[in-house]
């Protein structure tokens, strides 16, 4: 599709909704709308849905927006394809861990849990690490594998071997993306990553 795709992120009142927006507009993406309205979000071709902070924080306000229907409407029924942006990725998972045990949307089955690494890793994982892809499209067609990205988070999501696109090592093997058909989800911060977000974004974009 051309850079004329509506593109909306979706504004639920946490998130670095604004830095996101920045790096798909340097793209040449005119037709982009922070937004938490139905109609907006009805009318878009593609969903980003970013996120920082703590899970539960993030997915109370998520409903209280009635947004996981109206959401769950556009991507699980007319299928349109949504991108999890960190906290944004963990949303997607049966239930996190984090501050108690809490629903996610349940769209991608596994869970949320509490980074255990041990020394010379820290909690939280944050800076630069590099990825090993394991599926290259659409995410990463336009990615070398082993390409630099920007993390910050102290939970991680488990899923089925299946669902993960890509993985970081910190110690341990982490969930760096994660796929299955029309979702997708990234544990680092694109917008963050410089180059390597760009061209994240630009085969995302490219494959809609």
């Amino acid at each position: 599709m051309s850079k004329k795709q509506k593109i909306v992120i979706i504004d639920y009142g946490v998130g670095n909704v604004h830095s996101v927006a920045n790096a798909i507009s340097f793209l040449g993406y005119s037709k982009l709308k922070i937004s938490d309205k139905e109609i907006d979000i009805n009318g878009a071709d593609t969903l980003i849905l970013p996120g920082v902070g703590a899970f539960d924080e993030a997915m109370r306000n998520l409903n209280k927006r009635n947004l996981h229907l109206i959401l769950g409407e556009n991507v699980l029924v007319k299928k349109k394809k949504i991108l999890g942006i960190c906290v944004g990725m963990q949303m997607l998972a049966s239930y996190s861990e984090e501050n108690g045990i809490h629903k996610g949307l349940d769209w991608i089955k596994g869970s949320v849990k509490k980074l255990e690494v041990s020394s010379p890793f820290s909690v939280p994982h944050v800076g630069w690490n590099d990825i090993l892809i394991k599926k290259s499209a659409p995410l990463f067609d336009n990615c070398i594998n082993m390409a630099h990205f920007y993390f910050d988070h102290s939970y991680h999501f488990e899923t089925e071997l299946s669902n993960i696109a890509a993985e970081c090592d910190y110690g341990i093997k982490l969930t760096a993306a994660v796929q299955l058909e029309n979702i997708f989800g990234v544990q680092f911060h694109p917008e963050k990553s410089q180059l390597n977000g760009l061209r994240m974004f630009r085969s995302f974009f490219n494959s809609i």
